[in-house]
C-alpha cells in the first residue's frame, strides 16, 4: 500500500546545515505478504536482486539462507552498501533494511519491486536515518538512538506472557503442503498428538478422540491437564489446522516448528494469543 507522497515527505531525513551524511538507512515493514513466497529463499533472493538492479544499485554479491522449518534471512551487497531482509512466513511479515551511500539508488523503485515480488498488501517506512553525519571540520557527529522504557517491546513470548501476568496462552497454527504420508491415518494422528504434547511438556488428560467429520477431513481433540489440543486435517489441500490452549506458558514457535516438521509441511502460519 502506497500513497501519492514521496518517501521524503512521509519520513523526512535530518538536514544538517554545513555538513553531509555518508549514507542513508531506511527500514521498511512489509505486512500481509504471501507466506509461501517468504518461505522460499531462492524466490526472495531473486526479488531482492531485481530490486537492487531496477533501483540503480550495482550488485556485488548476494547471500540468502533458508531456515528450518521456515524463515529466510539474506543480504544483497551493493557497491553503495546493502539491501537486507529477515522474513517471518508465519506472520506474513518481512523486515527490510535499505542502506546506500550517495543518491544514485531510488528507494521508491526498490520498495515497489520488493512489495510486488513478495505480494505485500501493505508496507510502511518505519524509519529513515542519515548515517555518518560529517561536519565541515571532518569530525563525525555521533547521534545515539536510545530505546526508552515506554517504547520497548518484548522479544520473546515467555517475556510477554510473564510481564502481562497472563492466565493462559493459546495458539492457532496452520500448516500447508503437508507431505507426511500418514496424515490420513487415525492411529498415526493419535501418535502425533501425543508426541506433540510430550514435546511441549504437556500432560494428556483423557482419551484422544476423532470427531465425526465429512469425507476428506479428520477432526480430533486431545484433552490436556491444563487445556486442550485440537486439530483438523484437510486431505485434499494437504493442510493441518491446530489449536492449542494451555493455562500456563508454552513456546508457540517450538510448537509450530515441531508440528511442521512432523507433518512434513512446507510452511506454516501462526497466531499466538496471551489470555488474561
Amino acid at each position: 500500500m502506497a500513497d501519492n507522497t514521496s518517501i521524503e515527505e512521509r519520513c523526512p531525513g535530518t538536514c544538517c546545515e554545513g555538513g553531509f551524511a555518508l549514507g542513508r538507512h531506511m527500514t521498511v515493514e512489509f505486512y500481509d505478504c504471501d507466506p509461501k513466497a517468504l518461505a522460499d529463499a531462492e524466490l526472495v533472493k531473486t526479488v531482492f536482486l531485481r530490486a537492487a538492479e531496477k533501483s540503480g544499485a550495482t550488485v556485488i554479491d548476494a547471500n540468502f539462507h533458508e531456515f528450518e522449518p521456515q524463515g529466510v534471512s539474506g543480504v544483497v551487497v551493493i557497491s553503495e552498501s546493502h539491501f537486507a531482509v529477515h522474513a517471518w512466513p508465519e506472520h506474513d511479515y518481512a523486515a527490510v533494511d535499505l542502506f546506500t551511500c550517495g543518491d544514485k539508488v531510488d528507494f521508491e523503485v526498490a520498495i515497489d519491486v520488493i512489495a510486488k515480488g513478495i505480494k505485500s498488501a501493505q508496507w510502511i517506512v518505519s524509519s529513515v536515518m542519515n548515517r555518518g553525519i560529517v561536519g565541515n571540520n571532518g569530525v563525525e557527529r555521533l547521534v545515539p538512538v536510545i530505546e526508552g522504557r515506554n517504547c520497548r517491546f518484548s522479544l520473546s513470548w515467555e517475556e510477554r506472557f510473564l510481564s502481562s501476568r497472563a492466565h493462559a496462552l493459546s495458539a492457532s497454527i496452520d500448516i500447508y503442503e503437508c507431505r507426511a504420508p500418514w496424515i490420513g491415518s487415525s492411529e498415526a494422528l493419535r501418535k502425533f498428538a501425543l508426541d506433540f504434547a510430550e514435546k511441549l511438556g504437556l500432560e494428556p488428560r483423557g482419551e484422544w478422540r476423532v470427531n465425526p467429520s465429512e469425507a476428506g477431513f479428520f477432526a480430533w481433540v486431545l484433552p490436556l491437564k491444563d487445556g486442550g489440543l485440537s486439530g483438523r486435517i484437510d486431505l485434499a489441500r494437504k493442510a493441518a489446522y491446530l489449536d492449542l490452549f494451555v493455562a500456563g506458558f508454552f513456546d508457540p514457535r517450538k510448537a509450530a516448528e515441531f508440528a511442521t516438521f512432523e507433518l512434513g509441511g512446507n510452511y506454516y502460519r501462526m497466531q499466538p494469543h496471551v489470555r488474561q
